[in-house]
C-alpha cells in the first residue's frame, strides 16, 4: 500500500466523498475490481447509480458528470490523474491509500464546455467519434479525425427543448409536487430537481430575478401597447404570469398606476434634460380631444431642430381643460405648458386644426392673449399656423359631401357586382365587350378616409359604360348613374387629384420640414383659381367651391409658406417670385415685397434678441469668435515691414466706406444650389452654421415649423377634420394618468433599447466558447 498523498491524487475520509449522498462510508467495501454500496455496483469501467448508467470513460458522481479524469470531491470538482488499486480497502474513517499508476497516454486539455455534462463522446470505427446524449441517446457528429465539428449543435439540442426527455422533464417541473409547494424531495413521488447547471443552457431560466425590473417592464408594456391597467387583475394574464415566473407579484390596479406615473416621471425628466441643450426655438402642435362625459383635453406637442440638425417632435403635456375652444383656456394651457418646460422665452409658433370658419377670430384672441406673456417674434405674424393636412381633408371631404347621393349610387353598384361571383363574370364580359381598356379594380371605400373614396371613384369612373350596358341586361340592378352624374364624379376626381398628390408628396418626406408645404400650396391654390374659370359649368362649380376653402388657407398661411421656402438655397426668392406671378399677375411685386420686408424684419430680431447660449451653442460661439477675431487681424495693418503698407490702408479705407452686407443679404445673392434629389436641407444648414452663424438660428426655428399635425410616417388622409375622442376607458381615468399613459408612450418610442436581463451575456459568452 502506499503511502498517503495530500494532493489532487490523493483519496479523502468518507465524509468528503460524494456518491449520491456518500461514496464510500465506513461500511463500503471496495472488492477485486467491483464495488457494491447500497444501490450502486460498479464493475469494470462502468458505474451504475441508480437507473443511470455511464459507458466508457465517463463517470456519473452523485448527480453531477465528469468526463475521463475528472472526480466530484465533496461538492467541488477535481482532476485525478491516477487509478485507485482494486487490492485496497476502507475501513471506518481511515484514510483510503491507494496505488497509483502512471497514464500511459499524453494528457489531454480537459473540456470546459457544460454541453459535456449532457453528452458522452462515443468512439465510432475509422477514427471517428459522435457526441451521444445522455438523456434520449441521440447522436451526433463530433470528430472526424483531427477535425471537430464544435458544440453549437449539441448546445441547441439542449436549449431548444429538441431533447424529448428533457422536454418532458421540464413539464413534470412545472407541475406542483404532490405534497404541496412546500414539498421537497422528501415526499414520496416527488419530482427531483434537475441539477442547476444545467440550466445555464436555458438563457433568461438562469437569470437572477428582480421584482422592481420585471414591474417597471410590464408598466412600459402597458404603455406602449394601449393595454388598460386593470389588465394585471385579469385572470388568464395572471395564470400566464404565474406559468412563466412563479416569483413575481401581481398587484392591483392602483399600484400598476403608480408605476405606470413613476416611469412617466422619470421619462419626463430624460426630456427636460434634453431640452435644457435645444440650441433654438420650440413651435408647437394643438390638438383638441373630447370626451363622452364632455370633458374636453388639449395636446401639446413640440417640434425643433438640435445641435446636429435634426428634427424632433416630442409630445409635451396632455392636460383637461373646462372649455378646449375657449381662447382664454388654451392660451392658459400653453403657458402652464412653457413655464413646466422651462421655455417661456423660446416659443415660435403654434399649429391649430381649427375650423377654418374661426379660424381668425380664434388665432388673434389667442395671440392677443400669448403675446401678453411671450415675446412673440415678427408681431405675431408668423405665431398662428393651420394644419395643412386639415385644410386639405376639410376640402376634400367638402366636394366628396356635394355629391353623396352619386357616391351612394357607385356603392351600391358596386355591391351588387361583388355580390356574387356570376355577376363579377358577367360584369367582366360587358367590359371585355366593350373593349375598355382600363385594369383598375372596383372596390368599396372606407368612408372616413376621402383617398379611398377617391380611388373608388376614379376606378368606377373607367367603367361607366359598363354600368350602364349591365342596367339594360339586369332587371336586378337600377343603380347606374345618369350621364350627367358621371360629369359630377370626372370634376371631383379632377380637382382631388391635387389633394391625393400632394398629400403623397409630404408623406413620401423623410423630414418634412417646413419649406416643402410651400411647393404643394401655391400648385393647388393656382390650378384651384384657375378651374373656376373652366369653361364647363359642373367643372368651373367644383373648382369654385375648394377654392373658397383653400383661399382662406391660403391667405393665413401664404407668408409663413413663403418665408420658410427662402430658408431653401435651391429657390431663395426665385420661386416666390415664379409662383406669385403666376398666383397674382401683375399685382405679385407687393406681394413679393410682404414676403421680403418680413424676411428682413425677423432677421434684424435675430440680430437684436439673440437666444441665451446652451452648452452646444457656446462651443460653436467660440469657435466663430476665432474665425472673426482672425480676420480682424487680418483686416489690421499688419506690424511686419512687407512693403505693403500703404495698399492695407488703402483697403481699410474701403471697407470703411463700403459697409458690409448682412448675412441675409449675403445669403440671397448667392447663387441658387443645384436641385438634385438626394438634397438634404438640414445638412447644407449645418454646413454653413459657421458662415451664416444668425442666419442659420433663423433657419432653424423657422424649418421646425410643423405645417402639419400629421406627425411624419403617419397617413394624412386618416387625419380626422374635428376634435378627437377619447375613448369610454381612458375618459375614466383621472387626468394625471391620461396624461402619462399618453405622453409616456410618445416618449419611450425614443428610448434606448433596454439593456440585457441578467444572466443572458453569461448565455451568450457560453454559447461563443
Amino acid at each position: 500500500m502506499g503511502e498517503p498523498n495530500n494532493n489532487d491524487n490523493a483519496m479523502v475520509h468518507d465524509s468528503e466523498i460524494v456518491d449520491g449522498n456518500a461514496v464510500i462510508n465506513g461500511n463500503g467495501m471496495v472488492h477485486g475490481s467491483e464495488m457494491i454500496h447500497g444501490s450502486e455496483m460498479v464493475h469494470g469501467d462502468e458505474m451504475i447509480h441508480g437507473d443511470e448508467m455511464i459507458q466508457g470513460t465517463e463517470m456519473i458522481h452523485g448527480n453531477e458528470m465528469v468526463q475521463v479524469n475528472d472526480l466530484i470531491h465533496g461538492n467541488e470538482l477535481v482532476q485525478v490523474n491516477d487509478m485507485v488499486n482494486g487490492d485496497e480497502m476502507a475501513h471506518g474513517n481511515e484514510l483510503i491509500n491507494a496505488e497509483m499508476t502512471p497514464q500511459t497516454t499524453s494528457r489531454r486539455r480537459r473540456k470546459k464546455s457544460l454541453v459535456w455534462e449532457h453528452f458522452t463522446i462515443e468512439n465510432m470505427p475509422g477514427g471517428s467519434s459522435r457526441a451521444c446524449c445522455n438523456l434520449c441517446k441521440q447522436t451526433f457528429a463530433y470528430s472526424s479525425g483531427s477535425k471537430i465539428a464544435g458544440t453549437s449543435h449539441l448546445k441547441r439540442h439542449i436549449t431548444l427543448g429538441s431533447c424529448p426527455v428533457m422536454k418532458d422533464q421540464d413539464r413534470k417541473l412545472a407541475l406542483p409536487p404532490p405534497g404541496g409547494p412546500g414539498t421537497d424531495n422528501d415526499g414520496e413521488g416527488a419530482v427531483e430537481r434537475p441539477s442547476k447547471r444545467r440550466y445555464r443552457y436555458t438563457g433568461y431560466a438562469n437569470a437572477t430575478f428582480d421584482q422592481e425590473r420585471s414591474f417597471s417592464y410590464l408598466a412600459k408594456m402597458i404603455i406602449l401597447h394601449d393595454y388598460p391597467l386593470h389588465i394585471v387583475q385579469q385572470p388568464a394574464f395572471t395564470t400566464l404570469i404565474e406559468s412563466l415566473q412563479p416569483r413575481f407579484r401581481v398587484v392591483d390596479v392602483e399600484t400598476m398606476e403608480g408605476e405606470v406615473y413613476a416611469v412617466f416621471q422619470k421619462a419626463k425628466e430624460n426630456l427636460l434634460q434634453a431640452f435644457s441643450t435645444m440650441p433654438g426655438r420650440i413651435s408647437l402642435t394643438i390638438g383638441l380631444w373630447t370626451t363622452s362625459q364632455t370633458l374636453g383635453y388639449v395636446s401639446l406637442a413640440g417640434q425643433f431642430i438640435d445641435s446636429e440638425w435634426k428634427v424632433h417632435q416630442r409630445m409635451l403635456n396632455f392636460m383637461m381643460v373646462s372649455s378646449p375652444h375657449s381662447e382664454n383656456a388654451l392660451s392658459e394651457a400653453i403657458s402652464s405648458s412653457l413655464s413646466e418646460w422651462n421655455m417661456k422665452d423660446r416659443l415660435f409658433t403654434i399649429t391649430l386644426d381649427s375650423d377654418c370658419s374661426s379660424h381668425d377670430i380664434y388665432s388673434a384672441n389667442l395671440r392677443d392673449h400669448l403675446s401678453n406673456k411671450n415675446n412673440l417674434m415678427l408681431k405675431g405674424q408668423l405665431f398662428v399656423v393651420r394644419c395643412y393636412a386639415h385644410i386639405m381633408n376639410v376640402v376634400a371631404q367638402d366636394v366628396i359631401a356635394s355629391i353623396h347621393g352619386v357616391i351612394y349610387n357607385i356603392r351600391e353598384s358596386i355591391k351588387f357586382i361583388k355580390a356574387s361571383p356570376s355577376r363579377e363574370e358577367r360584369f367582366a364580359e360587358i367590359a371585355l365587350h366593350l373593349e375598355i381598356p382600363s385594369t383598375k379594380t372596383l372596390c368599396l371605400d372606407v368612408t372616413t378616409q376621402w383617398n379611398t373614396t377617391y380611388l373608388m371613384l376614379l376606378a368606377a369612373l373607367d367603367y361607366k359604360q359598363a354600368f350602364a350596358t349591365l342596367e339594360t341586361c339586369d332587371d336586378n340592378y337600377n343603380e347606374a348613374p345618369s350621364a350627367e352624374d358621371w360629369k359630377k364624379v370626372e370634376a371631383t376626381c379632377n380637382y382631388l387629384k391635387l389633394l391625393y398628390d400632394s398629400a403623397h408628396s409630404i408623406m413620401a418626406a423623410t423630414n418634412p420640414t417646413a419649406n416643402i408645404f410651400f411647393h404643394e400650396a401655391w400648385k393647388i391654390q393656382l390650378e384651384l383659381a384657375n378651374g373656376t374659370e373652366h369653361e364647363d359649368p359642373i367643372f368651373s362649380s367644383t373648382a369654385k367651391d375648394m377654392h373658397e376653402r383653400f383661399d382662406k388657407y391660403w391667405k393665413d398661411c401664404s407668408l409663413v409658406l413663403a418665408v420658410a421656402v427662402v430658408m431653401d438655397p435651391r429657390f431663395k426668392m426665385k420661386l416666390v417670385e415664379f409662383s406669385y406671378s403666376k398666383i397674382y399677375g401683375a399685382e405679385a411685386g407687393k406681394y413679393v415685397k410682404v414676403v421680403n420686408d418680413s424676411l428682413h424684419e425677423l432677421y434684424k430680431e435675430y440680430v437684436a434678441q439673440p437666444l441665451p447660449l446652451t452648452p452646444a451653442y457656446v462651443e460653436q460661439g467660440e469657435a466663430n469668435s476665432v474665425v472673426v477675431n482672425a480676420n480682424a487681424t487680418q483686416g489690421n495693418p499688419p506690424s511686419t515691414s512687407d512693403g505693403l503698407l500703404d495698399f492695407d490702408m488703402y483697403l481699410s479705407e474701403i471697407q470703411s466706406s463700403q459697409p458690409a452686407k448682412c448675412e441675409l443679404e449675403q445669403y440671397l445673392e448667392e447663387s441658387l444650389t443645384p436641385r438634385i434629389p438626394e438634397f438634404d436641407i438640414l445638412n447644407w444648414w449645418k454646413l454653413n452654421t459657421l458662415k451664416f452663424p444668425t442666419l442659420s438660428k433663423m433657419a432653424r426655428d423657422i424649418l421646425a415649423i410643423p405645417m402639419s399635425i400629421v406627425s411624419s410616417g403617419s397617413s394624412i388622409f386618416s387625419a380626422g377634420t374635428g376634435n378627437r375622442m377619447l375613448d369610454d376607458y381612458r375618459s375614466s381615468l383621472r387626468p394625471e394618468i391620461v396624461e402619462a399613459l399618453v405622453c409616456a408612450k410618445d416618449w419611450l418610442q425614443y428610448s434606448p433599447a433596454p439593456t440585457e436581463a441578467p444572466g443572458s451575456a453569461m448565455v451568450k459568452a457560453e454559447e461563443a466558447s
